[in-house]
This record gives structure tokens, sequence and C-alpha cells, in this order.
């Protein structure tokens, strides 16, 4: 009798961590965009105070031996005044770019621009080497509710030349159907401030 019970047990215990380990897992917004960005070759730094922004920002440079670097947002550009990097306001598709975005997209992993950082250039256009500062706040869980967000925050002069950029490996493979004319892949580094 003791046998039956004990075998029973066994059974019921295997089926109970079998139907355990089949649920799914669900992420937060910034976990799942943090995972699915990494996993694409994304380069990730947390910050939670602006001088974080700034060290993480210095230690990026400094590492790539970047002396220059394209910025035209306003408040980026005083952010750059206490760091020892040369900026350039013109457009120039052979330096790296400092910029904000508008939306992350969490379950893709992307990053969504639009006219406000990019201007008329196109992505391809620009240089291989991003580094981008963005805010926990612009995380969103879809590029739905990305276009959504632009076009509720502009809802009177919505932004033109909305893009993302969608790898972050700039060895792309010929072998991969999925990647051929894709010309927006990117070396990028993100900041990421928690404002939330």
């Amino acid at each position: 009798m003791n046998f039956l019970i004990k075998l029973f047990k066994t059974f019921t215990e295997a089926k109970r961590n079998q139907e355990i380990k089949k649920q799914p897992v669900y992420l937060s917004l910034d976990d799942s965009f943090v995972h699915n960005f990494i996993n694409k070759g994304g380069k990730f730094l947390y910050c939670t105070k602006i001088e974080e922004v700034k060290t993480h920002l210095n230690h990026v440079l400094v590492e790539n031996n970047w002396k220059r670097i394209l910025c035209s947002d306003l408040d980026l550009l005083k952010l750059l005044k206490k760091i020892d990097v040369n900026t350039q306001s013109q457009f120039s598709n052979n330096i790296p770019f400092f910029t904000t975005c508008e939306h992350l997209i969490a379950d893709k992993g992307d990053i969504l621009f639009s006219s406000n950082q990019l201007g008329s250039n196109k992505l391809p256009s620009f240089s291989e080497n991003f580094i981008v500062y963005a805010t926990t706040s612009q995380i969103v869980k879809n590029t739905s509710e990305g276009l959504t967000g632009i076009k509720t925050h502009f809802s009177g002069n919505i932004p033109t030349n909305i893009s993302a950029i969608k790898n972050y490996s700039i060895k792309n493979s010929d072998d991969n159907f999925m990647d051929y004319g894709n010309t927006n892949s990117k070396n990028l580094y993100l900041l990421l401030f928690e404002d939330l």
C-alpha cells in the first residue's frame, strides 16, 4: 500500500512540476525591452542620476576613442559641455551620433526615431555609431503604442521620417533573407535614465 502511495505522490509531483514549467513568464515592460535589446546586440547602460549619465557617456567616448560627436539636441548639448568632447551640429555620416528617441519598443527591443531626432536624413545615411539617451517613461509595449504616443504627443504637428533601428550588430549576414535590404543596423549604446 505504501508503495502505491509513494508512486502516486511522485507521479503527482512530476506532473505539477511540468505544469509550472509550461506557464509563461511575463516580464515588466522595462525588463522585456532590455532583454530584447541586449539579445539583438545593443549595449545598455542604466542610470539613476544625471551624473551617472555623464559618467557612462564619457566611458563610451573614451572606450571607442571618439573625440568628436554629432549632436543637434539642445538639452544633450548642455550635457556634453561638461565632457571633454568636440561637438558638431551639422550632419556628417562619419562621426558618432548622440541623440534622443521617440520611444523604446519593449516587445522587439527596437528604438523608434522621427524627424525630431533625424531631421530629413534617413537612418542609413548616419554613422554606424549611435549613442541614444532615453528615459524609462519612453518604453511602450509595441510599435502600435509607440506610433499612438507620437500622434498623441504631437497632435497638431506630427513628425515625419518615423523609423526604427531594429538591429544593433553591424555585421549583417547575407545568408539571412530577413536582413536583406536592412541598412538600419547600428552599433548602438543606450543610456537609459530611470525617471519613474
